[in-house]
């Protein structure tokens, strides 16, 4: 099944189940107010939602236009946010990166962050900035929401706990790492509101684009209309979303609703910025970048100023949305 929450004045929002098609979607609060109430009481709500799903999916109910314009976040606040470095080709490229730390990156363990998890940013909303010569970034990446992960998890537990999957874009200002990263806390300051597609799909709903604990779809980037990337996100992973999992409890539980994050989804190629149709592309700017000057002995590609247009969407084989596409114009506060 495929779920969102559209406005309603709250802050959680009202959830609604979503047709395969992203066409159409039939209200869920008879089942569950807002999308935590449903993962509060999974065993519970996710069999009533299905039968939902399958009505609106079979036509035996008509539903109602779905306008990713009326979307908020799926989940538009989470009582936790965990970002990992599931592509290690991604910490590859950014090795170099003024501020980094080559001890950090390393491929034994998951590299990860604890990233603000009280406001998310709509699909269609703006990323607004308050200075624009932060080097503002996107970083397109898979997620996944939990149910109770236990201390210590065994790798199939941590697996058996993924309820929902979807994608997201992890704003960064780039130009802000450094000061985060040298002050021994980690990101924070360059760490803005983290942006979601407008829909979460049950691992189920996915079929084969769903195995081994990650997603095999490509994730498409367009800046003004322009392709940055389009990497298939089952591909490179070192660490998967049960790794992932594992790793983030091994001090704490984690709660019910938590979200994951793969980290900047990467394959390995040669390609440079501007990507032909059938280029593979970036996950973010900065490893555009770091493309460019290890090629051409600069960095060209810029990074997100006023009025650049994003766009993030991950398709099937047919091209067609999974989760809604990301839409966004950056804006200055």
């Amino acid at each position: 099944m495929k779920l969102a929450t559209l406005r309603n004045g709250r802050p959680d929002g009202h959830l609604v189940v979503v047709s395969r098609d992203l066409t159409r979607f039939a209200s869920a609060g008879r089942v569950a107010s807002n999308l935590q109430d449903a993962l509060d009481e999974w065993d519970r709500c996710a069999p009533i939602l299905a039968a939902v799903s399958d009505q609106l999916n079979n036509g035996e109910i008509s539903g109602m236009p779905f306008d990713p314009d009326d979307a908020l976040a799926p989940l538009p606040r989470a009582y936790q946010w965990i970002d990992g470095s599931g592509y290690m080709v991604h910490l590859d490229r950014v090795r170099n990166l003024k501020g980094s730390k080559d001890e950090e990156l390393q491929d034994e363990h998951p590299l990860m962050y604890q990233g603000g998890s009280d406001s998310f940013l709509a699909p269609r909303a703006p990323i607004v900035i308050a200075e624009d010569d932060q080097a503002l970034d996107f970083e397109a990446e898979v997620v996944v929401v939990i149910g109770h992960v236990p201390m210590r998890p065994t790798h199939e537990d941590a697996s058996g706990a993924i309820r929902l999957i979807g994608i997201c874009n992890d704003v960064s200002l780039r130009r802000l790492v450094v000061n985060d990263l040298q002050n021994g806390f980690g990101f924070f300051h360059a760490k803005p509101a983290t942006s979601f597609a407008p829909i979460f799909v049950t691992p189920d709903e996915l079929g084969a684009a769903w195995s081994d604990n990650r997603l095999h779809l490509r994730v498409r980037i367009h800046v003004n209309e322009s392709l940055y990337g389009q990497p298939n996100a089952g591909k490179d992973v070192r660490f998967d979303f049960a790794d992932l999992i594992v790793a983030a409890a091994q001090t704490r539980e984690l709660g019910v609703g938590t979200i994951i994050g793969s980290g900047t989804i990467a394959n390995a190629h040669d390609d440079i910025l501007p990507l032909k149709h059938d280029g593979i592309g970036f996950g973010c700017i900065a490893e555009a970048r770091t493309a460019e000057k290890a090629r051409i002995g600069k960095a060209r590609t810029p990074f997100l100023k006023p009025g650049d247009k994003i766009r993030i969407n991950a398709v099937d084989a047919d091209n067609r949305s999974v989760f809604g596409a990301m839409e966004q114009v950056v804006k200055l506060l």
